[in-house]
């Protein structure tokens, strides 16, 4: 029995729609400058196709400013493998950890916060002696 895959196609719509998103820019306001006859239904029938003409791949590429090849070749799963093989938590070659070590005691940091309440705590009841002993005062001279 012999396996055939079948070829990986990049799907040129879903880039469109994630350069989008990384750009932070919503269906409509592609549309918008895309020109009048686009609109956010059609925006979002362009990103559902595989395969973009190559004059709207040109037109989007324009209006997001990316490069029409980033749309034709760009591969999520590539993208990953290469990130996941690139960055390690550690550096081979020094031994060097690339990420901080950030070591937080939550029993310090609590008796932290604790000390600070009582602080507050006593300049607020110093603060209300205060406001005694002035009403008492203004009481004693009536």
């Amino acid at each position: 029995m012999t396996h055939t895959t079948k070829p990986f196609r990049i799907h040129e719509g879903r880039n469109i729609k994630r350069f989008r998103e990384m750009l932070g820019i919503k269906q409509e306001a592609l549309a918008f400058e895309l020109g009048d006859e686009w609109n956010q239904k059609k925006v979002s029938i362009l990103e559902q196709k595989e395969i973009v003409e190559q004059s709207i791949l040109q037109q989007v590429s324009d209006v997001l400013k990316i490069p029409v090849d980033a749309f034709k070749n760009f591969d999520e799963e590539q993208v990953i493998n290469i990130i996941s093989n690139t960055f390690n938590t550690h550096d081979q070659s020094s031994g060097m950890n690339l990420y901080p070590t950030i070591n937080v005691n939550p029993v310090e940091k609590w008796m932290e916060a604790v000390e600070e309440n009582k602080k507050l705590y006593e300049r607020l009841l110093a603060s209300e002696r205060e406001k005694v002993a002035l009403l008492e005062r203004l009481l004693g001279e009536k």
